[in-house]
């Protein structure tokens, strides 16, 4: 048996090292510009259309990353009541030209709802965008939702 004697300077030497190792620092995030982005704003308003036989989807939508941080959010909220399940996929796409798939979910939201992912970054990559896939041509009933996106890295 432990004597309460012995116990009481054990919880006050922890207590004196907690307090030791300082005050825990708040997470500090930055919005990313999102590339062809008009400067003003971060946040990214789109909504699903189907392929353009003479262009490119508007599913995919690209964050520049200029600095290295310690970890991203991918930010989603539903701006529309389309009624539909909704696949979204994020990756974190690095200056190796390769890329990393992070997010790879159905969705259902509701008018102003959102979600949000919380990604650490991967040891020894550099990241240069995040990108962000909303809609699929397989999932045709999405086709006029309109959401709203944006990221942000973290250090």
């Amino acid at each position: 048996m432990i004597k309460p004697a012995v116990i009481a300077p054990s919880l006050a030497a922890l207590a004196l090292g907690v307090l030791a190792a300082g005050p825990v620092q708040a997470q500090s995030c930055q919005f990313l510009s999102p590339v062809g982005g008009n400067g003003v704003t971060p946040i990214i308003t789109k909504t699903i259309s189907t392929a353009n036989p003479f262009g490119r989807p508007n599913w995919n939508t690209d964050f520049f990353v200029t600095q290295p941080y310690a970890s991203y959010k991918f930010f989603f909220t539903a701006n529309s009541t389309v009624s539909a399940t909704y696949p979204i996929q994020g990756y974190l796409k690095f200056t190796d030209g390769s890329n990393l798939q992070v997010i790879n979910e159905s969705y259902a939201p509701q008018l102003g709802t959102g979600r949000q992912w919380s990604i650490p970054a991967v040891p020894g990559k550099t990241v240069s965008q995040l990108n962000f896939k909303v809609g699929a041509s397989a999932d045709q009933a999405a086709t006029g939702f309109t959401y709203r996106i944006s990221t942000q890295g973290c250090k």
